[in-house]
């Protein structure tokens, strides 16, 4: 759908026409896991995501016990403390779908023959010098998967942000979670943009064309509500990750089919 949606403007531009705003990138958030067979961070979710063309899917891993990558949103998930449990604990557990729950590894694996781009989120650790061991294994996974020019980062916490800044290739887009940095500031630390709550931008509305003026981009999470994404549309963001992707797809298509 994206891909379609970015042919509908290269069209219209050809025409002359001028859009009101630019097609937003749309991401699944926990990939697309409000359909049949589907869960939150499943292998699944994310096979889906791609089939209905998400730009990315979206992702959340903590680093176990031993040291494994797995993803997962929930600091605990039905009674396994992702932190505090081994990697075998923790992928033993079942997913509302029946999956096993996944390492990155797998994730990574599963996505490579796809075209979905991937958003991972670090979550925040107990400690900086746990959320620094995070860091360097999720960098070192990513290259050696070959995946590198298909991954972003985000995070809430701000030093596993500046983390993934220190480590990850510059070509390697980093955002931050929080909400609560202004974009000369996220500029100035070398974030690529804002991945703010929508409630975010409501509050300073001038900072989506700050962003824009300091060459950042912008997401803005999670949005259902359709009024709330053609909200986001109208003021220019550039991605936005959505537990109702159909949703967003459909808005996009229909706003933009409209506009020429």
């Amino acid at each position: 759908m994206k891909r379609i949606l970015m042919l509908l403007v290269s069209v219209c531009c050809a025409m002359g026409v001028t859009l009101q705003a630019q097609v937003p990138a749309v991401v699944a958030h926990r990939g697309f896991w409000r359909t049949e067979g589907s869960a939150q961070n499943s292998l699944a979710g994310l096979l889906k995501g791609d089939s209905i063309g998400c730009e990315a899917v979206e992702l959340d891993v903590w680093l176990t016990s031993d040291d494994v990558l797995v993803v997962n949103h929930d600091a605990t998930f039905k009674g396994v403390i992702m932190q505090e449990a081994t990697a075998d604990v923790c992928t033993a557990v079942r997913l509302d779908n029946g999956e096993r729950l996944p390492t990155l590894q797998q994730f990574l694996e599963a996505a490579r023959p796809l075209h979905t781009r991937l958003v991972i989120e670090l979550k925040a650790h107990r400690s900086a010098w746990r959320e620094t061991q995070a860091v360097e294994r999720l960098v070192a996974l990513v290259q050696a998967s070959g995946l590198g020019d298909r991954v972003e980062y985000i995070s809430f916490s701000l030093h596993a942000t500046q983390e993934l800044i220190r480590l990850a290739p510059s070509s390697t887009p980093v955002y931050y979670l929080n909400g609560d940095l202004p974009p000369h500031l996220l500029k100035a630390m070398g974030c690529a943009g804002p991945d703010y709550h929508f409630s975010a931008f409501h509050q300073h509305p001038d900072w989506i064309a700050e962003c824009h003026r300091l060459g950042l981009k912008v997401n803005a999470w999670t949005v259902d509500d359709a009024k709330e994404m053609e909200w986001l549309i109208s003021q220019g963001v550039d991605f936005i990750t959505t537990n109702e992707p159909l949703t967003l797809q459909h808005l996009l298509s229909k706003r933009f089919a409209n506009s020429h």
